[in-house]
């Protein structure tokens, strides 16, 4: 393990100009890759069992008004926010014609609140996206340029001997691997967290029909 690591150390060591910039913006990507990967882990650990401890608040209250109260103590949950809304609405509904008679108003309000806890929760997955479908492409870029290399230092030398066109190889073998070990996790962590996001979205569609069934039971006429 310790010559494998000290011969990659000495392949990029000996590698142009074109090869460093190509390593450093595939490293570039997979640090801040790794970065999101790890701060979106934490932020959808933290809503998801902030979701549930609300959900059970909210289905053993009373009314709106004391969930409200005690909504503060829920605030990391997306739920909460979507309860905002609707319960903001609600508000300006009864004091303005002291009753809850609009539903389609309602409605629209919670479906804001779901559409803008949704585009939270998707901050930053466009950069995993773009660094599994990008990087693969510029590793490939220092593919072909290694071997361009490759190539005139063998016509340079004019002979074919391993000696040649090796260190041109190496340096497209590094860059291939560097390009998909930042394609392969971005790739990896965009489906996962696509699809919990996509839960979620769908325990807020499925929160704001209880939220409109609690408001027609407690404000209507």
């Amino acid at each position: 393990m310790i010559f494998l690591q000290l011969d990659v150390l000495d392949i990029v060591r000996r590698s142009t100009p074109v090869g460093y910039v190509v390593l450093g913006i595939l490293i570039c990507f997979s640090v801040y890759s790794w970065a999101i990967i790890f701060s979106k882990w934490s932020v959808l650990r933290q809503a998801r069992e902030a979701n549930n401890r609300f959900l059970r608040a909210f289905r053993k209250s009373d009314g709106l008004e004391s969930v409200m109260v005690v909504s503060e103590q829920f605030r990391p949950a997306p739920l909460v926010a979507v309860f905002d809304f609707g319960y903001e609405e609600i508000h300006r509904q009864m004091k303005s014609k002291g009753s809850v008679n609009n539903k389609l108003a309602l409605e629209r309000s919670l479906q804001l609140g779901v559409s803008e806890e949704i585009a939270k929760l998707e901050r930053n997955m466009n950069w995993l996206a773009t660094t599994a479908s990008v990087t693969p492409f510029i590793g490939l870029f220092g593919t072909v340029w290694g071997i361009i290399r490759a190539f005139h230092d063998l016509g340079q030398m004019g002979s074919a001997s391993l000696r040649a066109v090796a260190p041109g190889i190496s340096d497209a073998l590094i860059a291939t691997a560097v390009g998909l070990a930042a394609a392969i996790p971005a790739a990896i962590f965009y489906n996962h967290y696509s699809h919990a996001i996509r839960e979620m979205g769908a325990r807020m569609d499925d929160f704001s029909m209880e939220f409109m069934n609690v408001a027609e039971r407690s404000f209507e006429d």
